[in-house]
């Protein structure tokens, strides 16, 4: 959620980032209706309750002969308070709800736009030319052993693989480098749970506008993570921190879920677009003054390991309209697919400031001893669409593909050829 102080403060700004979403800028109205309605309703209250406790105690000191006349004003008294507290409780519900409709404000340098109007950053390595046909990854998967998806459908439905053999330890190699290089970046690694509550799931966006992405356990009040930044950001939900040392860095590495909803038809062939994935990734407590430095270090990490795998990327500065509700800024690292001949997403850093630890009540404590709320970030350390990269880039004319050289040791071989 964000700071209430600040709506008050410059609306014009929260409205303008609500417009430059494609979002609803009157919902900035609301919930400044709803802010007076709920300081009114809190000042009513807090001063009937004053005024029925020091009637409690006239009525203590009083004479036999006025007793009876105080005591029927303190009932008068007390069935206003009642009424008070009842007004003051729908305002709360009615801040809060109006209060979550509103997106996080966008930083300055956003571009405006949709999905399509982002701002190019940086280009880093060139296409690969080739001299024979390439093949997809999932023909590469399925000619070399890596990649089962008519077996995935059979046990679980469309959308859904199996990695065989070396397509598993491929996997494995990558979430481990990637692992290997949050420890030794001061990242804690973490293997959370995959199945959060409610509240959780709320706190960090997503049962807002993407609800319909999210699988809810029928017979539960649980949902099933679509990233591990929610088990993260869940972690020190109610507490606070000390952040005198500098931000606090975890690393979770979890199976992730997404229904894929409104999706039919996109990138329905191999394992682009799937129900169920691995990925490592990071997640950062920090004042929120260290956010826009430790969202630069965060991308610099997502560029190391596409150095590690070896494949062409840009990166790319995601417009306002394509940004989640809890992110003021986002960057997105976009490997060359040959066969698609064009970019796709492998990694995302998303700066939050204090949106999600607002929802969850993270705060730290500033150089007075006074909690604050504190900043948090998240970004892709390696995922299973790596995997589409990693595949296409580096086959050769034979049919074979070669390992990266930092995944190797890892894989346990440098070529991967076709079984027997």
């Amino acid at each position: 959620m964000i700071d209430l102080k600040f709506l008050r403060d410059q609306p014009d700004v929260v409205r303008a980032s609500q417009t430059a979403r494609g979002e609803d800028p009157a919902l900035v109205d609301v919930l400044l209706d709803a802010d007076v309605t709920r300081r009114s309703a809190v000042a009513t209250a807090d001063g009937l309750r004053a005024e029925h406790k020091a009637l409690g105690k006239q009525v203590g000191k009083a004479s036999a002969e006025d007793r009876p006349a105080l005591l029927a004003q303190a009932q008068e008294l007390a069935a206003k308070v009642k009424e008070a507290e009842a007004l003051q409780h729908s305002s709360d519900a009615a801040l809060d709800a109006a209060h979550r409709a509103i997106s996080n404000v966008i930083a300055p340098e956003v571009p405006p736009g949709g999905e399509d109007d982002f701002r190019l950053l940086d280009t880093v390595g060139e296409p690969r030319t080739f001299d024979f046909e390439p093949k997809d990854h999932l023909a590469l998967g399925e000619s070399l052993g890596l990649i089962d998806m008519e077996r995935g459908a059979k046990v679980a439905g469309a959308r859904f693989y199996f990695l065989t053999g070396y397509g598993a330890m491929l996997q494995l190699a990558m979430l481990q480098l990637a692992a290997q290089k949050a420890m030794a970046n001061g990242f804690q690694m973490m293997i959370p749970p995959v199945l959060v509550r409610p509240e959780v799931m709320a706190g960090t966006g997503f049962l807002g506008a993407h609800a319909d992405e999210v699988y809810k356990l029928a017979d539960e009040d649980l949902y099933l993570v679509g990233t591990s930044e929610v088990p993260l950001a869940g972690y020190h939900s109610g507490e606070i921190l000390d952040l005198s040392k500098g931000p606090r860095r975890y690393a979770g590495w979890s199976s992730c879920f997404r229904r894929e909803a409104g999706s039919y038809g996109k990138d329905t062939r191999g394992i682009i677009r799937v129900h169920q994935f691995d990925k490592v990734e990071m997640f950062v407590y920090c004042r929120p003054e260290d956010a826009d430095a430790e969202h630069r270090r965060l991308l610099d990490w997502e560029r190391e390991m596409l150095t590690a795998i070896e494949v062409p990327y840009r990166v790319i500065d995601i417009a306002a309209g394509d940004l989640g509700s809890s992110a003021v800024r986002k960057f997105d690292c976009e490997a060359w697919v040959p066969t698609q001949e064009r970019y796709r997403e492998l990694t995302s850093t998303s700066n939050c400031t204090t949106f999600q630890a607002r929802r969850l009540a993270i705060r730290y404590r500033d150089e007075n001893g006074k909690p604050q709320m504190a900043a948090t970030l998240n970004g892709t350390l390696a995922t299973t669409r790596w995997l589409v990269a990693i595949l296409e880039n580096h086959q050769q004319a034979d049919g074979s593909v070669r390992v990266p050289a930092a995944l190797a040791p890892l894989v346990g071989t440098d070529v991967l050829r076709p079984p027997n």
